[in-house]
């Protein structure tokens, strides 16, 4: 099976040109990673940022609560964020065997969305102000724990309607019609909503990775671990899927546990992303794309680590050029994504017009 899920590979010899790429990747994404830290509307030496690690002394007295309290988990939530987001979109393009699938097409992102709907844009006499009233929830944590339920409901929904389904293109159908039910809900709350909550709810949707706090990000760190140990298990049958279902059924793949194992993993990732981030564009449709141009394989043993690592540097550059270095504004992070990444991906698409076969077409 490998030499059929490999296409247009042209490294030879025993992985040294692969070896070369990942090198590389990591330092890109380690640099990445130090100017993240650095840089902002404060400037920080680099002699600072390599202090906090090694414990030596800062040239600034301000500088360790710049980098503890701020800096240092924004980036390690981008880095934690890009990478999930790849492996969801990862997943969802080889059990779809669709180039252009997300990890939002079963309408995860859409839950979310309304789930948050809920608390921001209804009134505080509402169920869902009682709600989040009654769990002593407020601020970030309020709306990441609404749009975790939101993404919870909408998961159970399509496990539901999965362990019913045969076809994966059926299964695909049905989400994209979760998806606009649950966004025309979202839409009729937005009009009957007063406008300082569709400020919010809007600021919501442009995505950040600087809301997260340290309690925070060891949730979202552990929900990530888990559904990317869900996906390094499925290795095997993400190749065999590469082929479609009946070839992995005959090379003893179990159809419908798989398709549960490949959904729950891309919720998992793609979902807990969006409650604690926001919806964040672009990064799960073109990471994978962009590690198949690089290594020219569509093999998931070198994909998975590849697109992981993809997603960590460009959510960090990304989150980097939204901050403006040097000036207290602050962009949209999914227009930034979307203004890297969609010229990036069309480049890729016309050179590797072969990169259909990764989808066994």
């Amino acid at each position: 099976m490998s030499s059929t899920i490999t296409s247009g590979s042209s490294d030879s010899g025993p992985g040294v040109r692969p070896a070369l790429r990942y090198l590389l990747l990591c330092l890109f994404v380690l640099a990445a990673f130090a100017a993240s830290l650095a840089l902002g509307s404060v400037r920080l030496p680099l002699h600072d940022v390599a202090a906090l690690f090694t414990g030596g002394r800062m040239q600034h007295g301000s500088s360790r609560a710049i980098l503890l309290l701020f800096r240092l988990p924004k980036a390690l939530t981008a880095m934690t964020a890009g990478a999930a987001l790849g492996l969801a979109g990862l997943v969802m393009q080889t059990l779809f065997r669709n180039p252009l699938a997300g990890p939002f097409i079963l309408g995860i992102n859409s839950g979310a969305s309304l789930g948050v709907a809920l608390v921001v844009l209804a009134s505080g006499g509402s169920a869902g102000g009682v709600l989040v009233a009654g769990l002593a929830l407020s601020g970030n944590l309020g709306v990441a724990a609404a749009a975790s339920a939101g993404s919870a409901a909408v998961l159970l929904l399509v496990l539901a309607v999965s362990r019913r389904v045969q076809s994966v293109m059926t299964l695909l159908i049905l989400g994209l019609l979760f998806s606009y039910g649950v966004d025309a809900l979202t839409t009729i709350l937005i009009n009957f909503s007063a406008a300082e909550r569709i400020q919010t709810y809007i600021s919501w949707t442009f995505g950040s990775f600087g809301g997260v706090s340290w309690p925070q990000y060891w949730v979202l760190l552990a929900a990530i671990l888990a559904g990317t140990a869900l996906t390094v298990i499925s290795i095997k049958p993400l190749n065999a899927l590469l082929l479609g279902e009946h070839y992995a059924v005959s090379m003893g793949v179990s159809l419908r546990p798989a398709r549960l194992i490949l959904i729950l993993a891309s919720a998992l990732l793609a979902g807990t992303v969006t409650a604690f981030c926001g919806p964040i564009g672009f990064l799960g449709i073109a990471m994978p794309h962009l590690a198949r141009a690089l290594f020219r394989t569509s093999d998931h043993r070198t994909l998975v680590p590849s697109t992981a690592l993809l997603g960590m540097l460009v959510a960090l550059v990304a989150d980097l050029i939204a901050q403006v270095p040097g000036s207290d504004t602050i962009l949209p992070l999914n227009a930034v994504t979307s203004l890297i990444g969609a010229p990036v991906v069309g480049w890729v698409i016309l050179r590797r017009r072969e990169f259909r076969g990764a989808f066994g077409s």
